[in-house]
């Protein structure tokens, strides 16, 4: 029964290298018929605003509103979410916000120059964006956990508005998440959903301001309308299914790494979630975890078919070999459940993050550890960085020359730019170029 559940495979094997690339391939977004009809719903929000937002949301949502005023949720309504909401959540969201909130403050960049000997100034100087928006799924499968980790990078950033959109199925409004908006001090929200949202929100409409970035998690739906729309507005990313990968010498409660596993698979059937160990013996009884903790688990039939096709437990010679692969890989969430964990991080080159130790389960820092859980997937690990402030924040080149500095800059300027028969940049430094009588 246990061998069934999930896969095994060990690196020795002839094969390996050809089952590993294909466990990990995941082909994200998108099929054609879904890329026509979001092209469609940007075409038409583009062009008819709030009327087509207005249409969409009771076409999709199946709920009637009466024009785009009836979309938009009063900050007060916030605060009434936040003060009726059961107390001991309440804490646990003012909590996770404050850790959240505190660890963003180290990110922040500040503006930086220096002054040349004759007088030239470079440097460089940091802005936060103007506004963002923050897309959170919406109806019951709602995650205010998305709101904080999203919205207050942003205002730790210096954001000057932030508008999130969320759609509300059926009229259900989930009061964490409005309870979560006010807590990380969203500005402005809209009760929309879907591609129609990521198009309100990157060409602007007659209620809906345009936004200079769109943050947040969607379906296949919005994650294809925000390719499309990219160029017209900035992005976080375009993430794919999660994932975990956990390194483990063994030493672990079996029952503590299968639970870790499911922490990942429960999220839907294209999760993925892989144990790599040196430990033969060891992975039979996190298989047999499995096998005894997936009928108690709530959503197992999601954990099922997640283990089965994308999960495998994978026999490996050493630690340095696990880690080797984990460097392939480049997952988005990495556990290294070892003694001394701290001592393999020179070795590891691509994870979005890093949980060390056998006392730090990734779902720690989903929701409270501090660190951003916005993380790169797909492998994207090897060139991408979490969502932090930096992604918030712009920088702008500072270069004021002095009248010395630019002559003898100009001289340089001017040769490179004939080199390349741009004669205009050349002439337009040579003015700058002082002669004998200047100096």
């Amino acid at each position: 029964m246990a061998d069934t559940l999930i896969k095994r495979m060990t690196s020795s094997d002839a094969d390996f290298d050809s089952a590993l690339t294909a466990l990990l391939d995941w082909e994200s977004v998108s099929n054609p018929s879904v890329v026509e009809t979001v092209a469609d719903v940007l075409a038409k929000v583009r062009g008819e605003g709030d009327a087509a937002v207005v249409g969409f949301t009771q076409r999709f949502d199946g709920w009637e509103a009466k024009g785009a005023a009836d979309l938009e949720i009063p900050r007060s309504r916030l605060q009434t979410a936040l003060e009726n909401i059961d107390g001991d959540v309440r804490a646990a969201l003012e909590t996770a916000a404050q850790r959240i909130r505190d660890y963003h403050q180290h990110q922040r960049q500040e503006s930086w120059s220096y002054r040349e000997a004759d007088g030239t100034l470079l440097g460089q100087q940091i802005t936060a964006l103007q506004r963002v928006g923050l897309y959170v799924p919406g109806g019951k499968a709602t995650y205010p956990s998305s709101v904080l980790m999203n919205a207050i990078p942003a205002k730790v950033a210096g954001v000057d508005e932030l508008i999130m959109v969320s759609p509300t199925p059926k009229g259900f409004i989930n009061e964490m998440v409005l309870a979560a908006a006010a807590i990380a001090g969203v500005d402005r929200v809209f009760t929309i959903g879907g591609a129609q949202a990521i198009a309100a929100l990157a060409y602007g409409t007659e209620s809906i301001p345009k936004v200079d970035k769109i943050v947040g998690p969607g379906n296949i739906f919005v994650a294809t309308a925000k390719r499309q729309v990219f160029g017209s507005v900035g992005l976080d990313m375009i993430a794919g299914p999660s994932e975990i990968l956990i390194i483990c010498d063994g030493k672990t409660d079996p029952d503590w790494i299968a639970m870790d596993l499911f922490s990942q698979a429960e999220h839907d059937e294209d999760a993925q979630s892989i144990l790599l160990s040196p430990d033969a013996a060891f992975l039979d009884l996190v298989a047999e975890s499995i096998a005894r903790l997936l009928p108690q688990s709530e959503r197992a039939d999601i954990i099922r078919q997640s283990l089965a096709e994308r999960g495998a437990l994978i026999l490996v010679k050493d630690i340095d070999e696990a880690v080797h692969l984990s460097n392939r890989i480049a997952p988005e969430h990495l556990e290294l459940s070892l003694e001394n964990a701290e001592q393999w991080l020179a070795k590891i080159r691509h994870a979005g993050a890093i949980f060390m130790g056998r006392y730090t389960p990734e779902a720690l820092g989903d929701y409270c550890a501090g660190p951003n859980h916005v993380l790169p997937t797909s492998g994207t690990a090897r060139f991408s960085s979490p969502l932090g402030v930096y992604d918030f924040q712009k920088r702008s080149s500072l270069i004021g020359c002095s009248a010395v500095g630019a002559s003898e800059l100009a001289k340089v300027a001017s040769i490179l730019a004939r080199g390349e028969s741009l004669t205009a940049h050349a002439r337009s430094a040579e003015y700058r170029i002082l002669d004998d009588r200047d100096e």
